[in-house]
């Protein structure tokens, strides 16, 4: 039984002359104040007819339409009920409306008498935004739309209207209504109250001019009150907004989150078309967008992943060059961006057009002066938007935010970085200690009882004392190597060696290499070593005696991790023509694939400090990786996991002058000069090695 047509419509549509007004809510509520009090203050009962949105703003009236209700037998009120309002006849009329019905978005007024008649026809306006309806004004901010008058064919109009409403709801009413009608709404008496009553037409000469400047003080204020609430509300948005960045940001410390929640919640709050930020460096060329917003609706182009111009770029080096934020409302007229002869100018204005740039603003991310990346915002269009003072000041409070989180999260990966660095520190310190321990106490321990037993036994068998003397020797020789790995390392990194490089044969350093091993290891069954280096290879630049020294602790490795029942091989590729590829692969028990990139630090034991089951410091590999790093060599090791043997490879920069460029050559093909001098260099590193071993590796070396 709900009614969908408004009653502004069809008075409306009664006088299409007639322009509706905007009115606030405070303003209606004056005037229906003011023509309640000309009922209240006559002595003439009129035809009321007010009609109220909802319940609960009829019940903060109702003392007055009690008071109206004595006055006159002619009294309406409409509301939606919400509680017991109903349809009853007491000191007034009340008419209970569906919720449904079109009335709930109106506020109705009438009053006819013989002597004036007045009418408020209002319905609301809902078509504002949340911002209008925030904080404490939220009611007063309220509009309407419609008609205020005192002209009664206007207001017997709006009369009939409402009374036509009424019978919908109320049909036995009718004949009630059908007196008031007479009463009030007949021509007859319209013209006699107009012609008669001279007392009327001074009530509305008098009342009209007031009530008109109390209305229109009333809309000034409430115009005023709303731009002001306007104002706070941006203004609180904004805060709220720089507020939820700056938390967002400090909650994380990884500069990509930090980036990323800043672009998002920048582009939403200010809804630009487009809002980028890139790290760059004043020094930079160019740069990568890696985050952005794009607005939904306005924009379907993405940036992300572009290269974006800096260096000529002249609206980016202006910026540089002011250390603060540059805007620009219509790039079609900056002359910065329309196109020239240069060719920097004609770049940039393609680069406005193809990312269709109407309106653009370039904000520094900075901290102490120093460029951390640049903040873009750009407007898309339809047509050019001018950048707003408080708007730019915001994105430069953002921007100050972004550059201080970008440098805590720094310092804090910096931080990490340290941690870790101090951590592996104390695993070396820890390592050292443990296998120093381990290894210095064990020789000791048994040079000490050999040399006491010598001391104390003078009747010792010569074999006995021979079986001694060999025992403390051994030892000895190995805590002499300990010392000299310790001391080789310290050099490698401390950077004090001098190297020698020089063209030298790879195949004899790999012979020589050999027989270092086999010479140190004549007590022990090795298995069997495999050299597959083709005497034809070019000849290589290094120093030979720390090639040789890398090739010997790598297959020192190999024949330590493998049974003698194993096979240790050594040979070479050729992979580009700067380089040579050599492989010390063997059988034995392999290397665990996520342990691979670590078996070249110091003091490495797969097994741990303690619980290895062969013996060593664990520098080995480590040297070898410091050699083959001087001569600008990688090193790495391959390895399918236990029982399926390791290999490890390194590279060795080929000697320019290739051997097959050699006019003479010795019957089996070979450059005779070359042989001889690659001879001789290696003799020579040979006997560099043999200044610095000990007497036993001397004797054992010849």
């Amino acid at each position: 039984m709900s009614i969908s047509s408004s009653a502004v419509t069809e008075l409306l549509q009664a006088f299409p002359t007639w322009r509706p007004q905007m009115y606030f809510k405070s303003s209606l509520t004056a005037l229906s104040h003011a023509m309640e009090d000309w009922v209240l203050a006559g002595n003439d009962p009129p035809l009321v007819i007010a009609s109220f949105q909802k319940e609960r703003f009829y019940r903060q009236e109702t003392h007055r339409y009690l008071r109206i209700g004595k006055k006159s037998n002619q009294v309406y009120i409409l509301a939606a009920p919400e509680t017991d309002f109903k349809n009853h006849s007491g000191i007034y009329e009340t008419i209970a409306f569906e919720p449904e019905d079109s009335l709930t978005q109106e506020w109705h007024l009438v009053v006819i008498g013989q002597q004036y008649a007045s009418c408020l026809i209002c319905r609301e306006k809902t078509v504002f935004s949340l911002q209008d309806r925030a904080g404490s004004a939220m009611d007063n901010s309220r509009r309407f739309e419609g008609i205020w008058t005192f002209d009664r064919e206007v207001s017997n109009k709006a009369a009939a209207i409402l009374l036509e409403k009424i019978l919908v709801y109320r049909p036995e009413l009718a004949e009630k209504i059908d007196r008031a009608k007479s009463q009030y709404l007949s021509e007859k008496k319209q013209i006699e109250g107009e012609d008669n009553s001279l007392t009327g037409e001074i009530v509305n000469n008098k009342a009209d001019p007031f009530v008109q400047r109390l209305i229109a003080y009333l809309q000034a204020s409430q115009y005023k009150l709303l731009k002001a609430n306007r104002f706070l509300a941006a203004k609180e948005r904004k805060e709220r907004l720089l507020n939820s960045m700056t938390d967002a940001i400090r909650r994380s410390l990884d500069p990509q989150q930090i980036l990323q929640v800043a672009v998002d919640k920048l582009g939403e709050g200010l809804g630009v078309c487009r809002c980028v930020i890139y790290r760059c460096k004043e020094t930079d060329a160019t740069a990568i967008i890696e985050h952005e917003f794009i607005h939904p609706q306005r924009i379907n182009k993405s940036l992300l992943g572009e290269t974006w111009p800096l260096r000529n770029n002249p609206l980016f080096q202006e910026v540089l060059e002011l250390r603060e934020s540059l805007n620009i409302d219509d790039t079609n007229s900056d002359p910065r961006i329309a196109p020239k002869e240069k060719k920097k100018e004609q770049s940039l204005s393609s680069l406005v057009k193809s990312c269709s740039i109407l309106s653009w603003l370039l904000v520094p991310v900075l901290y102490q002066g120093k460029l951390l990346g640049m903040m873009e915002l750009h407007h898309c269009g339809p047509n050019p938007s001018a950048w707003k003072s408080e708007d730019i000041r915001l994105v430069d409070a953002i921007a100050t935010q972004v550059g201080v989180a970008l440098i805590q999260a720094e310092a804090y990966a910096n931080l990490e970085d340290l941690n870790e660095q101090l951590e592996a520190l104390d695993r070396t310190r820890s390592n050292l200690v443990a296998i120093t321990g381990h290894e210095l106490r064990t020789p000791l321990s048994t040079i000490q009882v050999c040399l006491e037993s010598l001391a104390s036994e003078p009747d010792m068998s010569p074999e006995l004392r021979q079986v001694m003397l060999n025992t403390a020797l051994t030892d000895a020789e190995r805590m002499r190597k300990l010392v000299q790995d310790f001391l080789t390392l310290s050099k490698l990194e401390s950077g004090t060696i001098e190297w020698h490089p020089e063209p030298i044969s790879l195949y004899e350093c790999v012979e020589l290499a050999i027989s270092h091993v086999r010479a140190r290891n004549l007590e022990r069954e090795l298995p069997q070593i495999t050299n597959q280096v083709s005497f034809e290879l070019p000849l290589v630049r290094a120093d030979g005696e720390w090639l040789v020294e890398v090739l010997s602790k790598l297959l020192d490795n190999g024949c330590k991790f493998t049974s003698s029942e194993g096979e240790v091989t050594i040979k070479v590729n050729c992979p580009n023509p700067k380089n040579l590829e050599v492989t010390v692969c063997d059988t034995g028990r392999g290397i665990e694939p996520n342990r691979l990139e670590r078996v070249f630090d110091r003091f490495y034991q797969e097994e741990g400090a303690l619980r290895r089951s062969a013996g060593g410091t664990g520098l080995g590999l480590a040297i070898c990786r410091q050699i083959v790093n001087s001569w600008g060599g990688e090193i790495w090791a391959e390895s399918q996991g236990k029982n399926h043997g390791s290999k490890f490879y390194f590279t060795v920069p080929i000697f320019s002058k290739s051997r097959a460029t050699a006019t003479e050559t010795t019957p089996n093909g070979r450059s005779a000069k070359t042989t001889t001098n690659s001879s001789l260099q290696v003799n020579q590193n040979r006997k560099k090695r043999k200044k610095t071993k000990s007497t036993k590796e001397k004797i054992e070396g010849s």
